[in-house]
């Protein structure tokens, strides 16, 4: 049977847990995948399931989350963890000599950990540099040049206003997105946009001229979504290069997954919820999988009472056939 997996706990919610692991329905001895595997929650539930015979892969890009859950799951020899890109898995899954997967979870939320510890500028309310890479530092980095590898400070500092008004649209659906583009253009030329307040600041001043909002400088509003939210997910997906790695990932998963396999998809946003749909029906359509939940599951009010990041969040998922 095997020695027991004992796991240290830290506070993290996994978002529609129980959904989750209900529609996986992960069993002894079995093979699961968690690509997107953050502060571990589902791969904790997965881990009770499968039993020491079984075993998991835990994937993440952020460095410092893969060794903050090797001391969570050290005693759980059938945990692998990979500090990766889930949307490299097939190459994953070949140099680690693993099968396909009976069941694959994509949660395509950032953590908690991201926002308030990193120090990398995810959050518009903590003043920090302007990184939101979840990769380790720029040294490390193939190609200094490539905008893939772009911080999210060098996009505002050296886009074009056009091509910064065009990336808030598409990334972030922001409707002021060329009144945005056009005034952080003109802040730079005082001086460099280097951290998270700056390029609040900047954001700030572009609403004030539309009476949009009613701010408190630099970062504070009085009612309604913040204005500097979608600007911040539109740099975040495109430093990161989300949407991307998503649809090749979904392009994958019949590599990754055996017949019958499962997954599920968790996303938190209209551009990558749409993506999974899409290739979801398409894969259905062609008789590559079946749908296990006709519409998106979302999250119940009693897990946003507790976990107020889980109100946006929706669960797909399909079975190979």
């Amino acid at each position: 049977m095997g020695p027991i997996c004992l796991i240290k706990t830290y506070m993290h919610i996994p978002v529609l847990l129980k959904e989750s692991i209900e529609i996986l329905n992960p069993q002894k001895s079995e093979f699961f995948i968690d690509a997107t595997i953050g502060g571990g929650g589902h791969s904790e539930e997965i881990l009770k399931k499968i039993g020491a015979s079984g075993k998991l892969l835990g994937i993440d890009w952020d460095k410092d989350a893969i060794e903050r859950l090797k001391k969570k799951f050290k005693d759980c020899k059938n945990a692998i963890l990979v500090n990766a890109n889930y949307a490299d898995l097939p190459e994953i899954l070949k140099e680690n000599k693993l099968p396909k997967a009976k069941g694959l979870i994509i949660d395509l939320g950032f953590s908690s950990e991201q926002l308030e510890k990193s120090g990398k500028g995810f959050s518009f309310l903590r003043d920090e540099p302007l990184i939101m890479t979840y990769r380790t530092d720029k040294s490390n980095w193939p190609n200094k040049f490539d905008n893939s590898y772009l911080t999210a400070a060098e996009v505002v500092n050296q886009f074009s206003e056009k091509e910064l008004a065009a990336l808030f649209w598409k990334y972030g659906e922001e409707r002021y997105s060329r009144q945005i583009a056009k005034r952080i253009v003109e802040e730079r030329k005082k001086k460099r946009i280097l951290t998270t307040f700056d390029l609040v600041e900047a954001i700030n001043k572009s609403y004030r001229t539309n009476r949009t909002y009613k701010l408190h400088p630099p970062h504070k509003f009085m009612r309604g979504m913040h204005p500097a939210t979608k600007v911040f997910q539109a740099l975040r997906i495109y430093v990161n290069a989300e949407l991307d790695n998503l649809e090749k990932l979904l392009k994958n998963l019949t590599a990754v997954l055996k017949s019958d396999g499962r997954a599920v998809i968790i996303s938190f946003h209209s551009l990558e919820d749409r993506l999974v749909k899409n290739y979801f029906r398409q894969m259905v359509k062609e008789g590559e999988a079946e749908f296990l939940v006709k519409k998106p599951i979302r999250p119940a009010r009693e897990e946003i009472s507790k976990n107020p990041r889980a109100r946006s969040a929706k669960l797909r998922a399909i079975k190979i056939k």
